[in-house]
């Protein structure tokens, strides 16, 4: 018998094509919910990351829409509506939450984050103006649209039909099986580097990049359940890397230099700074100018204290999803802030070597001072555990006269705090305080609110000459520039803030306080503005009112480099004593908040053998380490997510040796702060002389 295979081909088409029909036909909720799934997973990827096409998130994504959808089939036909409207609920906030949280701090939402919920009261109108966004609900159509399909089918007893010939399990099987089978596929894809950075999930731009948003989110509750197991069960594993780290590590400093108990003795202020940026004060896109518009300078006496002590120009903080408070813990312990929730939260209650402590053994008293509710950020318990005797806070301790913001006015709490201070001075031979500042605290605006009520303004709008063409004479003409955009008022509250920190001084000087005193300032962290503000910031056209086309016109582009790069904030050690001397000076040398505490340590004469910076005076090749695995030196930018780099050095020979000793460093280094955090290292292992050291490694080798 002879076959015509033609014919069997026409046929076997015929039926695909026909189960095909059938199939779409009888599974359209199903469909719609994959389809409207996906599509949000990619368009929240592309508003973040920007990688809408990529094939492997796109594939990590559909399988983990597909595992979810296929339990739709254990209900009935016209039960699966709640079913996968609760599913897509839950998806759908997924990519709101994310996409609104990359917006802010450029990185991605966790679940162990949640606690810091709590710290929203009296900051809602901060999230509500500068966060929240009507195009951040975009992904709500999926929801909108479900419920369209969901309505059409009901009108027609599109259920009842289905039920009268589907077989459940079947299709249930079926979708398990295609899911497996693109599961096999998105594997073959993936590279070693790929498993280990979706295990450690430090890099989470890089694990929503390669896997997508549902597996980041996902493995990241995985990720948090498995953190609060390994409390339980890891600790055998980190108590070893704690000790090879740190096996090398001298009691007592080691090296010496010119700035060597410079400040022994002294007493100490530290300022800080609530979002400063470095480049108010010196600005490398614009040859290390300060920031001024029309002439008046942002932050006159910032300026003024960088030239007059160490200014250190190239400093970065390294917080991560605890902002303020992964700064203050990271200053104070020289360790870096946790990859899982935030110190100040979640593992507030561990044994730290801070500052405070440090100088307590040196006969200091020490305290701390800030207008905010205690509570904020835990900070009522936590600062007694840094070593804080006493927390300076709200109403316990100021009169609530003035308020800008989120509460107290910057210059009404400086000069409630000089009274204080004072009183310690009279009191305590040595004493070392803490001031933290909140005017500058975003969302900016209210300080349009404060300078109509007090006659006070820093106007933010471009002045100009232009020859008027009819009369012949030149005439001034104003151009908006940043008014009315949310740089413009940030601009506006850091100028409040130097003036603020202008009249501190003063005060503390006609009191005699600065006469033995060292003033420490430095930035918490950046503004958290997006590149659109900078580059209009850096790319205005005042003639034309308009930002300039890059692509056509010579201007800065404010690309992912550029934008990391500008985040910088300033560190400054001022003095009298320096004033004018060969100390004064400006170190150019990059710098990260975890080396503040070992560099003020050599100064003040104070050692922490677990900090896990470094002597910026001592250390030739510094590299600062940020909580995402990104890293710089002073001649490279390296990007983690995307394993590439901008050469900030261009006289530097750059080998791909010496990045992959960098990324080893980081990894290492980020591990071994999480394992001191998590269990509570330096109070079960290094404080107890029994556990031997098991490996020689010199922790400051690489870097």
């Amino acid at each position: 018998m002879r076959i015509d295979w033609g014919v069997e081909m026409k046929q076997s088409l015929k039926v695909a094509i026909h189960q095909g029909k059938e199939y779409v036909a009888t599974n359209i909720l199903f469909i719609t919910f994959i389809v409207t799934s996906l599509i949000n997973a990619m368009l929240v990827r592309q508003v973040t990351i920007g990688n809408f096409f990529a094939v492997k998130p796109m594939l990590a994504d559909l399988v983990v829409i597909l595992v979810l959808g296929a339990f739709a089939y254990c209900f009935k036909p016209k039960h699966r509506f709640p079913y996968f409207f609760a599913v897509s609920s839950l998806l759908t906030l997924i990519c709101i939450i994310n996409a609104i949280y990359f917006k802010n701090y450029v990185s991605f939402a966790s679940i162990s984050l949640l606690r810091t919920l709590t710290q929203l009261g009296g900051y809602t109108d901060a999230v509500v103006e500068n966060i929240l966004e009507v195009k951040d609900f975009m992904y709500l159509w999926q929801l909108f649209g479900l419920v369209f399909i969901h309505l059409q089918l009901r009108k027609k007893e599109y259920y009842e039909k289905v039920e009268s010939i589907e077989l459940p399990k079947i299709r249930f099987l079926n979708t398990i099986v295609v899911t497996l089978i693109l599961l096999g596929l998105f594997i073959s894809l993936l590279t070693g580097t790929d498993i280990s950075r979706l295990s450690k999930q430090w890099n989470r731009e890089y694990v929503v990049q390669e896997f997508g948003i549902y597996v980041y989110q996902f493995n990241d509750l995985v990720t948090c359940v498995r953190t609060q197991l390994n409390s339980m069960f890891g600790y055998d594993e980190a108590a070893k890397n704690f000790r090879d780290f740190y096996a090398n590590v001298s009691e007592e400093p080691t090296t010496r230099n010119e700035y060597t108990d410079l400040f022994k003795g002294k007493n100490v202020l530290v300022i800080h700074a609530e979002s400063i940026q470095n480049f108010l004060i010196s600005d490398d896109f614009l040859d290390g100018k300060p920031a001024s518009f029309n002439g008046i300078e942002v932050t006159p006496n910032l300026n003024r204290l960088a030239k007059e002590g160490i200014y250190f120009s190239n400093f970065y903080a390294q917080e991560s999803a605890g902002t303020s408070s992964d700064t203050e813990f990271t200053f104070n312990t020289s360790l870096m802030p946790s990859t899982s929730g935030t110190v100040f939260m979640n593992y507030f209650d561990r044994d730290y070597v801070t500052t405070p402590k440090l100088l307590k053994e040196m006969g200091y008293y020490t305290f701390s001072m800030h207008a905010n509710n205690p509570t904020a950020w835990n900070r009522s318990v936590v600062h007694p555990n840094l070593g804080y005797d006493h927390f300076y806070a709200y109403k316990n301790a100021y009169t609530i006269d003035e308020t800008i913001g989120l509460g107290l006015s910057d210059k009404s709490f400086f000069r409630q705090s000089t009274e204080i201070i004072k009183d310690i001075a009279s009191e305590h031979e040595n004493w070392y305080g803490l001031l933290i500042m909140l005017t500058n605290h975003t969302p900016f605006s209210d300080i349009n609110r404060y300078a109509e009520e007090n006659d006070w303004q820093y106007e933010v709008n471009y002045k100009y000459e232009k020859v008027n063409e009819e009369t012949g004479e030149k005439e001034e003409v104003v151009a908006p520039y940043m008014e009315d955009w949310k740089l413009g008022n940030y601009v506006k509250s850091a100028h409040y803030a130097d003036e603020a920190i202008g009249e501190f001084m003063e005060e503390l000087d006609e009191a005699g306080i600065l006469e033995n005193t060292v003033v420490i300032i430095y930035g918490d962290h950046d503004s958290k503005l997006s590149a659109k503000q900078y580059n209009r910031y850096y790319n205005y056209d005042p003639e034309l009112d308009r930002v300039k086309d890059c692509s056509k016109e010579e201007c800065i582009v404010m690309d992912e480099y550029n934008e990391a790069l500008i985040r910088g904030v300033p560190f400054i050690i001022w003095s009298k004593d320096i004033v004018g001397t060969k100390y004064n000076r400006e170190v150019k040398k990059v710098m990260g908040m975890i080396d503040a505490q070992p560099t003020l340590g050599n100064m003040f004469g104070f050692y922490n053998k677990y900090a896990l910076g470094h002597d910026i005076f001592s250390t030739e090749n510094n590299v600062i380490v940020f909580p995402t695995g990104n890293w710089m030196t002073d001649n490279i930018y390296y990007n983690s997510a995307r394993d590439n780099y901008r050469q900030i050095n261009p006289e530097a020979e750059i080998s791909r040796e010496e990045i992959e000793k960098y990324i080893t460093y980081s990894d290492r280094l980020i591990s071994v702060s999480n394992a001191i955090i998590t269990y509570d290292l330096i109070k079960k292992i290094g404080e107890n002389p029994e556990n031997e050291l098991l490996e020689e490694t010199n922790v400051g080798e690489t870097a």
